[in-house]
């Protein structure tokens, strides 16, 4: 189970990844309108919460520390924050761009978080070293 954990988070960050390259895709994009173009990044962005949960639940049942429980549980968490930033940003109106890029330095804790998760599950998934005899 500890393996399937490792999986799932390796993917959570490889997808996240790939969320700052829809966001890049979108923000360049000069054939359609503002909101059509980020509409991957909006619904890509729906499907990391979902699967930020479930890596939760994945760690959870796993029995993997709590310390790595929490910081999965905290991923989640960053991950419903980046929707309430966009809607504080629209609230602002023209200067919620300022409030708005708190999305992106959100986005890069996540990427932080989950790599360091990702390096403590590799560590925890691996079979444990036979000892070495005495001599």
């Amino acid at each position: 189970m500890r393996k399937a954990f490792t999986g799932l988070v390796t993917l959570l960050l490889l997808v996240l990844i790939g969320q700052f390259f829809l966001a890049a895709s979108g923000a360049f994009d000069d054939t359609a309108p503002n909101d059509e173009s980020f509409q991957p990044h909006r619904a890509l962005g729906y499907g990391i919460i979902l699967l930020a949960v479930v890596v939760t639940i994945v760690a959870a049942v796993a029995r993997m520390p709590g310390r790595l429980i929490g910081m999965t549980g905290l991923v989640a968490g960053l991950a419903l924050i980046q929707s309430v930033i966009r809607v504080l940003a629209d609230a602002f109106g023209d200067a919620g761009q300022i409030v708005f890029g708190l999305h992106a330095v959100n986005g890069l804790v996540m990427v932080a978080v989950l790599g360091r998760i990702v390096r403590q599950a590799r560590g925890l998934s691996r079979p444990a070293a036979p000892a070495q005899p005495v001599s």
